[in-house]
């Protein structure tokens, strides 16, 4: 027995233990109580990102040393909700307010999120696209601008251009004046098209290697194959930078280019900014599926071959 109470309890999607995806359980929970720094999100929405589906598997060694969890573990990481309660020492966000960010264990109906991830709701977003925003959004931005060095006049090639992250990217460079090239596959193509990429190939029919020469920045969402022969279209001097895996030294050296890995850092600073530009209408977010909470026991079902973005939700 406990003494958790029924006002206590929420739903959830947790694991106990890693494995496939078939371990994802929607269960009762805790709600959390937060901390100094932090803030309790009533979720009202949260995005899916091929992330929780790594975390889940515990499949990458490197995953469970950069994301150390403990179990039962609450997936999901982008939200959008209103401030159910406040830490100590927090005085940014107030009760009701509408938020959007990073949060700990989105997948539930109450989330704690640190307050150095969370910014105000932009104001033309319903939850549910906000909450298809954040890791997505900021992933592209670091990758473009942070690490790779992106700007006005460059070329950069866009791997996997329609999904969640590459659907910013298209957008930031084009915003950023850069040249934009892309891969995609089937309706990807004039989906990638829309968001105002210069030249987009179908990469099941075309190798771009054979249409693109001489890029800047290489922006891989994909890694595997396709970061492999990304080293044959940059130009001497250009960065190949990739969110998912280290791409090869000796590689770089040969073809006189330089390389990055990296890993998104959330910040409120970031969030603004981005919110800034989708309120300004420069950004535009995708929402093509939206799923009940009591049916994200399948992540890895919901991110395979969509375009932008599926969320859940969570709120009646």
């Amino acid at each position: 027995m406990t003494n958790t109470t029924l006002s206590e309890i929420m739903k959830a999607v947790r694991i106990h233990a890693y494995g496939a995806a078939d371990t994802i359980t929607y269960e009762d929970a805790p709600i959390p109580t937060p901390a100094a720094g932090q803030v309790l999100v009533c979720v009202a929405y949260a995005g899916i990102n091929p992330v929780d589906t790594k975390i889940t598997s515990g499949d990458l060694k490197e995953m469970r040393e950069m994301m150390p969890i403990t179990f039962p573990y609450t997936l999901g990481f982008d939200l959008a909700g209103t401030v159910e309660a406040v830490g100590a020492d927090v005085t940014d966000f107030a009760t009701g307010q509408a938020v959007y960010g990073e949060g700990l264990g989105s997948y539930a109906q109450y989330a704690l999120a640190p307050v150095t991830t969370l910014s105000a709701q932009p104001k033309t977003l319903s939850a549910a696209e906000a909450a298809s925003v954040p890791l997505g959004a900021m992933t592209a931005w670091q990758g473009l601008f942070d690490h790779g060095g992106l700007q006005a006049g460059q070329t950069v090639l866009i791997h996997g251009a329609s999904g969640g992250v590459g659907m910013f990217a298209v957008q930031f460079a084009r915003w950023k004046g850069a040249r934009v090239l892309a891969t995609a596959s089937g309706e990807g193509v004039a989906f990638v098209q829309s968001l105002g990429a210069d030249s987009v190939i179908d990469y099941k029919t075309t190798r771009f290697e054979d249409e693109f020469k001489e890029v800047d920045v290489v922006l891989d969402l994909v890694g595997g194959d396709t970061q492999a022969r990304s080293f044959g279209v940059l130009k001497r001097g250009g960065i190949l930078v990739s969110a998912l895996q280290p791409p090869s030294p000796d590689e770089a050296r040969a073809h006189g280019v330089r390389v990055a890995v990296f890993m998104m850092q959330a910040t409120s600073a970031l969030l603004q900014q981005i919110g800034d530009l989708i309120d300004a209408g420069k950004i535009k977010t995708v929402v093509t599926q939206t799923i009940p909470l009591s049916e994200a026991t399948q992540p890895r079902q919901h991110v395979a071959h969509i375009l932008g973005k599926t969320v859940l939700q969570v709120a009646p």
